[in-house]
């Protein structure tokens, strides 16, 4: 089965930029950010990281009732039509959550957060769907959180992130069974450092609800081109064999 050649350059190009070291600016931002992180209480940590793993995991075990099962795919090209589409669609929901949220005040701003990471979540199971893997499947699931943590977090991270996504199939054999052994302080803390100061901004009163539709549109896109990549990179490496 043959590949489109743009889809493999725009895969390749996008390894790379995954691959890329720290910029020194990047590096410094990094470095005061961890900084600011530790002068919070633990007890804070602890309560945020709780929090956002309940939420998560409630939209992780919700989310498998509510998608399809796979379908097997004809092509990649076939498939991405489709997946386009499906972005396409959260984009704009999305959107239009952080607009109305914006401009609700400060009460309303923080409920887009959890709604924000919900639609998120489903994106992810939709498109895995649409690429012919199943979410029903525990480590499918673990995969999602690995792309959400590529698509939001610090070079560093995702660095390493990466390195643990190549070759899928044979890595997660050796993941643990148990969801809670998934290293939800770091996954909390490089989400919430990513998006603070854009999500915050959504707060202030005037100006909130464009900017939570800008935002929301922006964070959703940057989600949907990565789970487009991370899929392509899996997709081919299971099915290289018959190529």
């Amino acid at each position: 089965m043959s590949i489109d050649p743009h889809i493999l350059k725009e895969l390749a190009a996008w390894q790379a930029q995954m691959q890329k070291r720290p910029s020194l600016m990047g590096a410094l931002s990094r470095g005061l950010q961890q900084k600011l992180n530790s002068y919070i209480p633990e007890k804070v940590h602890r309560a945020v990281t709780a929090a956002i793993r309940q939420m998560i995991k409630g939209a992780l075990f919700g989310a498998k009732h509510l998608t399809k099962d796979p379908m097997p795919i004809a092509s990649l090209r076939q498939a991405e039509e489709e997946v386009v589409k499906k972005i396409n669609t959260y984009k704009h929901t999305a959107a239009a959550e952080g607009g109305v949220t914006g401009a609700g005040g400060i009460l309303l701003g923080l409920a887009d957060f959890p709604i924000l990471l919900g639609l998120k979540l489903k994106m992810l199971f939709d498109i895995a769907t649409l690429y012919g893997f199943s979410v029903k499947e525990y480590k499918e699931r673990v995969f999602l959180l690995h792309i959400f943590q590529l698509a939001f977090s610090s070079a560093a991270h995702r660095r390493e992130v990466y390195r643990g996504m190549v070759n899928w199939k044979e890595r997660s054999r050796d993941l643990p069974e148990d969801i809670n052994a998934f290293d939800w302080r770091s996954f909390q803390q490089e989400y919430r450092d990513y998006i603070d100061l854009a999500k915050m901004a959504q707060l202030i009163p005037g100006i909130g609800a464009v900017v939570g539709y800008v935002v929301n549109f922006r964070l959703v896109e940057k989600l949907g081109r990565t789970a487009m990549n991370a899929y392509r990179m899996r997709w081919i490496e299971e099915h290289q064999p018959a190529l």
